[in-house]
C-alpha cells in the first residue's frame, strides 16, 4: 500500500520525481509539448547578476515566473526592469507564442506590469492577508 510522506524539506530527487512525472503527463496530452525555459539576466561589467527573469515557453504561452531588479536600479528609471521584460517578449515571440501570463502581489509591481500594458485577468483577495494576488496577461505583437 502506497505511504503518504510530508517532506522534511526540499529533496531534489523527490521534487525532480513529481516535476518529471507531471511533465511526462503533460506531454502525453498536449502533443509532446513541454516547457522551454527562458533566463534573462540584467549583469554589471563585472558580470554580477542585478537582475533577471525567468520564465517559459509553453503551449503557445510565455509564463514568467520571477523577475527581479536590485534595490539599486528599481523605481529608478533606468528601464532595467522593462528591458527584461522586453527581451523575454521578444523571445517569446520568436518561439511562436504570442501570449504572456504572469503573477504577482498588491506589494510587488502591479502598475509596472499594467504600464507595459498586461491585463489583469484575475484577482485572489487576501493572499497575502491584507493584499491581493493577481494574475495578468497580454497579447504580444
Amino acid at each position: 500500500m502506497p505511504q503518504i510522506i510530508l517532506e522534511n524539506g526540499p529533496e531534489q530527487a523527490v521534487m525532480g520525481a513529481v516535476v518529471g512525472g507531471l511533465t511526462a503527463y503533460n506531454a502525453s496530452q498536449s502533443n509532446g509539448d513541454t516547457p522551454n525555459y527562458l533566463v534573462v539576466s540584467l549583469r554589471d561589467d563585472d558580470g554580477t547578476v542585478l537582475g533577471g527573469l525567468i520564465g517559459a515557453t509553453y503551449l503557445g504561452w510565455l509564463q514568467v515566473q520571477a523577475v527581479w531588479v536590485s534595490d539599486a536600479l528599481r523605481g529608478s528609471g533606468s528601464g532595467s526592469g522593462t528591458a527584461l521584460m522586453r527581451a523575454a517578449e521578444e523571445e517569446a515571440v520568436r518561439r511562436g507564442c504570442p501570449r504572456v501570463f504572469l503573477e504577482t502581489l498588491s506589494f510587488q509591481a502591479l502598475p509596472f506590469y499594467e504600464k507595459l500594458g498586461y491585463r489583469v485577468h484575475s484577482s485572489l483577495p487576501d493572499f497575502p492577508p491584507g493584499g491581493c494576488r493577481y494574475a495578468l496577461t497580454k497579447q504580444l505583437g
